[in-house]
């Protein structure tokens, strides 16, 4: 698959909003998955809801990528047909949250052990410290997630969706979802479902008033 100058497009995952129903199995798979590999124990992807539909968005790994562009430490770069972000480089600046045309890259970091917990700061761990739905530690996790917000001791580094390039079966969350609603897009895709692809974006369309 090749962009319009012939180039290799970069993949990228996309959801079906008209099979979504919200149940966020998609961000527990990314969490989870994330927190095995030892990176950070964040979901690469949120939940978004308007009157048209339920569906996750993430990092759409754009080929002339904003984020790598500004970063001051070249902690983003362009591998394998996607955009990836090396946590030991960054400085957490955030210039690439503040770039990203999409709003996909958010900070994410460990609490230090041993100073006072906030509520949310786990809220995706198996374990939460609370027994809320998860709809509303969403809620909790965005707050959370605010580019003002930071903590005493603690590291921020930039979080995004690395399409699980340590996982040979690709993608936790395409695997994950029960309603088959997420799909990753790559060098198999058919012309079947790009026209698939192309229904979609019709039907994700949001407007002004729905915001």
């Amino acid at each position: 698959m090749s962009g319009n100058d012939g180039a290799a497009m970069n993949y990228f995952v996309i959801a079906d909003n008209r099979k979504c129903i919200g149940c966020y199995a998609c961000v527990a798979a990314c969490t989870e998955t994330h927190r095995q590999a030892g990176l950070q124990a964040y979901p690469r992807l949120y939940v978004t809801h308007t009157p048209s539909g339920t569906m996750p968005i993430q990092c759409r790994h754009c080929e002339d990528a904003m984020c790598a562009l500004v970063c001051p430490v070249k902690a983003i770069t362009h591998e394998h047909n996607s955009i990836q972000i090396n946590e030991s480089l960054c400085i957490g600046c955030k210039m690439c949250a503040l770039a990203c045309p999409f709003g996909n890259i958010l900070p994410g970091g460990t609490p230090v052990p041993g100073l006072e917990l906030n509520v949310g700061n786990y809220a995706f761990m198996n374990t939460p410290f609370q027994p809320d739905p998860m709809f509303l530690r969403e809620l909790s996790y965005q707050e959370q997630l605010s580019l003002l917000k930071w903590s005493v001791g603690q590291k921020t580094v930039a979080v995004k969706c690395d399409l699980c390039y340590f996982r040979f079966e690709g993608p936790a969350c395409v695997n994950a979802c029960p309603h088959k609603a997420l799909f990753l897009v790559n060098d198999d895709f058919t012309a079947i479902e790009f026209d698939l692809l192309e229904k979609i974006k019709k039907v994700a369309v949001v407007t002004i008033e729905e915001l």
